[in-house]
């Protein structure tokens, strides 16, 4: 969940924040998006640290290709889809995320979705795991970006809310009680929402489903 854009502002900063760095070096788990009216989102960096779970594996059974995992955080995606045979290439504004990545076998590279990607508008899949269908605070716009990195036929897999929600906040990053970054834009969207704002940017809905108390739906490119 570790990336962010503004065309306006740097997107690296908030995630590049020494505190939240060791937060995911350790996989501590007390650390949380937070906004100035008391709003507040755990992340769980301890989870990310962990192999792929369940629901995870849902999402890694339905991918296709190659698969761009956006936001990689540790890594355990990309190395579940590297294990199942995929190409598979995180990206993430941490360093710290990256280097995680990594020690698990994976491939990964530092960077912003909205920076040049490798092999822009020829990836079979994209991930947006962990609420990071958040990124930027404007999800067309980050669905209408997603959509010229995969092909004409290409999926995009996110996970949502699991409330009806389509939210704009200016939130913190938390380790604790303790703000670890400045204030950057985070959106907070469920199912409902993503499959519109889908439908607003180039995708049509392809599936939806839930396990346990996660939520996702998966988008098909629209020509």
């Amino acid at each position: 969940m570790s990336n962010a854009d503004s065309a306006q502002a740097s997107p690296q900063d908030p995630w590049n924040s020494s505190l939240y760095a060791e937060a995911v070096e350790a996989g501590q788990d007390n650390v949380s998006l937070r906004d100035a009216e008391g709003w507040f989102m755990p992340l769980d960096v301890g989870k990310w640290s962990l192999p792929a779970d369940a629901g995870d594996q849902s999402v890694v059974e339905r991918c296709a290709g190659g698969v761009l995992d956006i936001g990689c955080g540790a890594g355990r995606m990309v190395e579940a889809l590297t294990l199942r045979g995929h190409h598979a290439l995180g990206i993430d504004v941490c360093p710290s995320a990256v280097v995680a990545t990594a020690c698990r076998g994976g491939t990964a590279r530092t960077g912003s979705v909205f920076d040049p990607l490798p092999e822009e508008g020829r990836w079979d899949t994209a991930l947006l795991m962990d609420g990071n269908i958040g990124i930027g605070g404007e999800p067309r716009l980050l669905l209408r970006r997603i959509r010229s990195i995969v092909h004409d036929r290409g999926l995009l897999i996110a996970e949502t809310s699991s409330v009806d929600v389509d939210e704009r906040r200016h939130v913190r990053i938390h380790v604790g009680q303790r703000a670890a970054s400045a204030a950057f834009a985070w959106a907070v969207v469920g199912a409902r929402a993503v499959i519109r704002h889908g439908r607003l940017s180039g995708w049509t809905l392809a599936e939806q489903w839930n396990t346990a108390e996660r939520h996702f739906v998966a988008l098909r490119a629209r020509t």
